[in-house]
């Protein structure tokens, strides 16, 4: 049996020095408004494994308003995504995300991203895709007010 799951997610810009993505701090010009780190990576690849999942999304199992996730590293999100995927009989296929931003430049990082998902949820890197783009200059993201993921995976039974 083979589930598919999609997630997409998106933070605003403000004041720091770097964002997380892919749990990879990325020094840039400003940093993120969330409740969490703002990891945009790993809050749609979650938001993808609990849709495939059918057990909701992201602030179902990590409510914004629970003080004890201020601030949270992301990459604890993701571990608990991947031992629910477990848990219900299923491994990732693989799992292919967007990055959608002006800015930063996501290419020097692509690599250990794919590391650090891989690790959290225990697969071979080849099944972590991990590509960026643009909007060509258009909307709040082109105006670069923000940065936003999409992710898709596709889960088997174990």
């Amino acid at each position: 049996m083979m589930r598919i799951g999609t997630g997409f997610d998106v933070h605003r810009y403000g004041p720091g020095t770097f964002v997380m993505l892919g749990g990879v701090r990325i020094a840039h010009g400003a940093g993120l408004i969330a409740h969490s780190d703002g990891d945009v990576v790993i809050h749609a690849l979650c938001d993808a494994i609990f849709g495939a999942l059918a057990l909701g999304d992201l602030g179902v199992h990590f409510p914004p308003g629970e003080e004890r996730w201020r601030q949270a590293d992301s990459r604890i999100f993701l571990r608990q995504a991947g031992a629910l995927m477990h848990g219900h009989g299923h491994v990732l296929g693989n799992a292919d995300v967007t990055v959608i931003a002006e800015a930063p430049r996501i290419a020097p990082h692509v690599a250990r991203m794919r590391e650090m998902l891989a690790l959290d949820l225990e697969v071979a890197i080849e099944r972590i895709s991990i590509k960026a783009t643009t909007t060509e200059g258009l909307g709040f993201l082109g105006r670069g007010e923000g940065i936003a993921a999409q992710a898709c995976v596709l889960l088997e039974a174990a």
